[in-house]
């Protein structure tokens, strides 16, 4: 991947982190010019917000702020990683999930 690609691609995939809606917003305004680092990005951030969504209702049953907490504090340290690689122009997984989100979303962006 170019420096020039990533450079075009970063803003929008700093706002792909940002929240559900960020993510959506920065795949529909990627369908025009098809960057990859967008892309791959989006892929990474997608996966983190279903993750959470589905893992947050699982959790919310078990009625422990101990569990709960735990699980926000993971969730955000993964959404800092993803916001620091898109910062520093990296095409890094995210640890644990990442490569598992690129092949699962493999269709977004292409």
């Amino acid at each position: 991947m170019t420096e020039n690609i990533i450079k075009e691609g970063k803003t929008l995939a700093i706002v792909s982190y940002l929240t559900l809606f960020g993510t959506i917003i920065a795949f529909f305004m990627n369908q025009d010019k098809k960057n990859e680092f967008t892309a791959f990005h989006t892929r990474q951030a997608l996966g983190l917000w279903i993750l959470q969504m589905i893992l947050g209702y699982v959790i919310g049953g078990f009625d422990n702020w101990n569990i709960t907490l735990a699980f926000w504090i993971g969730i955000s340290v993964l959404l800092f990683y993803g916001v620091l690689t898109a910062i520093s122009g990296k095409v890094q997984p995210i640890p644990l999930l990442g490569d598992f989100f690129q092949k699962v979303f493999a269709s977004l962006g292409k």
